[in-house]
């Protein structure tokens, strides 16, 4: 029932503003798209347009208006809405952290798009992590010096993407409204719940949305919502308005139509074009049966995992060549079981003299059956420096075929079944790197009195000390230590005082002898960056130098500047926690 096609011009027109007014209702438990209609702008105040957003909207143009509206170029409109409504998008309170709502304002973008793109080549560890996220989500204008709202925009989607929290994601876009403005990581976020099968998550995003939606497959993937929510009336006055504006996709409406129940058969095809299309070939098929290959997407893959669709690797001849491939790289891209692939391993037949000899008779097997003799080889050997040589190829070969996430926490498993202190000098690197058994952060702290950045003074870092008894004990440690002629103040002791001195803890001028601090030990750049209250910028700086590695790994200089950057910055509580990371000795 195509039901546009029978009105004329003056029901259409009626027909149109009963139909905006009436989803606009239904918008507060699930709002419906409106397929980038044009609304008229109205003099009432900012206030009164916020409270009755759903309630003001007048069209005045006919359908052949519209039509040519449809023309206007999408990216000019997102820049539009962006400069009228977001000039201050995120969800922490700056003064929370201790930073400012012109943390952005005075830096330039081209220091700001080298920073971005330096950190992007990291895979950031999580100290770094949460300094960006504050970063990113701190309440901020905009820096508008070589760089374009749209583009700093387009920063924080790829790090949001690229860090994927949902949750953290999801907060974002919805308590900002910033949908329009941020399509890519809405469809972001609305794809990865389905790819993990978990369609109702995806719809709740569009029930939760206050504005028309203007990018084209979130506007698909809504309507395709509407019908799970039974609003089948309300999806199908949607859909001949898009197609009365020129909308046209044969497989999406073949499956639409179907699910409307217009149609009584329908087509088979398996579109991978996306993860919606993907979803409706399977929803209107009981019989549904894909076998993925390399080349599928990886939403494909963690799709048919979800959906318990992937067939079982136990079924797969060793000789199978080609699928046992398909499967490791999709454990390289987490969309398989890790776990099945290595029990798989075991299916290899070998004799006594491969694995004995397995260093050197890997190198004239093919590469999945030298992979499985390594990992035999490795569950048979007990002594360390042997199980560290036999891993150590193992990874290196995974590298070489560019699955190297193939062997991850296998990997990981067998190392924290070394002890550290059985770890040969030239696997030191190797071990620190991919061993889950060292976590010092979530170690407990053991106070030692004797040495001044591993004594209970360390608590003040925790709000545990009130500033009159802190300048007290802090004044009879370093009388001790004064005294004390074989006592030298660390590199931890002068950035545990210098943090204090920056809280204004006083310290009597009598130690002032001490210790002396270089100005060379701050990097210049970060120096200028506090200097111009570029608060934003230094932070990224920071993150930059911290990168994949944790604050606890890094060399005392680096910390020093790290600490003495966020000393001068005033980020009490990023700086805190770092220092509660690294001073304390910790078992």
């Amino acid at each position: 029932m195509k039901i546009l096609k029978l009105l004329n011009k003056k029901n259409f027109s009626i027909l149109i503003i009963y139909l905006l007014f009436s989803i606009n209702l239904f918008a507060e438990d699930e709002p419906v798209d409106l397929w980038k209609l044009e609304k008229k702008e109205t003099d009432i105040s900012e206030e009164n347009a916020t409270s009755n957003q759903n309630q003001n909207i007048n069209i005045t143009n006919s359908i052949y208006e519209m039509q040519s509206n449809k023309k206007i170029d999408p990216i000019k409109l997102d820049q539009e809405v962006s400069s009228k409504k977001f000039k201050i998008v995120g969800l922490y309170d700056p003064a929370e952290y201790g930073l400012s709502i012109d943390m952005w304002s005075n830096s330039d973008g081209s220091k700001l798009k080298r920073l971005f793109q330096n950190i992007d080549k990291y895979s950031l560890s999580q100290d770094a992590s949460e300094i960006m996220n504050i970063s990113m989500l701190t309440n901020a204008y905009y820096p508008n010096l070589n760089i374009t709202e749209q583009e700093f925009l387009k920063f924080k989607s790829e790090w949001l993407i690229k860090n994927s929290n949902l949750d953290l994601i999801e907060e974002y876009l919805l308590k900002n409204q910033t949908i329009n403005s941020h399509s890519e990581l809405t469809r972001y976020l609305v794809d990865t719940y389905l790819s993990n099968s978990n369609i109702k998550k995806s719809c709740e995003i569009f029930t939760k949305i206050t504005q028309p939606i203007e990018d084209e497959y979130l506007s698909r993937f809504n309507l395709y919502c509407l019908i799970n929510y039974g609003k089948n009336e309300e999806a199908q006055l949607i859909l001949d308005l898009k197609k009365e504006l020129g909308f046209k996709d044969d497989y999406y409406e073949n499956k639409i139509n179907y699910l409307f129940g217009y149609i009584d058969e329908v087509d088979n095809v398996i579109s991978e074009k996306s993860i919606l299309d993907f979803h409706l070939a399977h929803r209107i098929n009981p019989e549904f049966f894909f076998e993925p290959n390399i080349d599928s997407p990886k939403f494909v893959w963690k799709y048919l995992s979800a959906s318990n669709l992937l067939f079982n690797i136990k079924d797969i001849e060793i000789s199978d060549i080609d699928k046992i491939a398909t499967i490791e790289k999709a454990v390289h891209n987490k969309n398989y079981s890790e776990k099945d692939l290595f029990e798989f391993y075991k299916k290899f037949q070998f004799n006594i003299s491969q694995f004995l000899n397995a260093k050197d008779v890997y190198k004239s097997l093919p590469s999945i059956e030298g992979r499985a003799l390594l990992y035999q080889r490795t569950l048979l050997t007990v002594e360390p420096k042997l199980k560290l040589e036999l891993i150590k190829i193992l990874k290196d070969l995974f590298k070489k075929d560019e699955i190297n996430d193939a062997f991850d926490q296998e990997l990981k498993s067998f190392l924290d079944q070394i002890a550290q202190e059985d770890v040969p000098s030239n696997f030191t690197n190797f071990y620190n790197k991919y061993s889950i058994s060292e976590q010092i952060s979530e170690k407990k702290i053991k106070f030692n009195n004797k040495v001044l950045h591993q004594s209970k003074l360390v608590n003040y870092f925790n709000g545990d000390y009130a500033k009159s008894q802190i300048e007290q004990d802090l004044e009879k440690f370093l009388k001790k230590i004064k005294k004390d002629k074989k006592y030298f103040l660390s590199k931890k002791d002068i950035i545990f005082l210098e943090a204090l001195k920056s809280d204004g803890i006083q310290v009597s001028k009598k130690f002032d002898n001490l210790y002396e601090v270089k100005e060379s030990e701050m990097p210049e750049d970060i120096q200028s960056m506090i200097e111009n209250d570029e608060i934003g910028a230094a932070l990224l700086r920071i993150i930059e130098v911290i990168g994949p590695e944790r604050i606890e790994d890094l060399d005392e200089d680096t910390i020093y500047f790290i600490i003495n950057t966020l000393n001068q910055l005033n980020t009490d509580l990023i700086r805190n926690k770092l220092l509660l990371k690294v001073l304390p000795l910790k078992v």
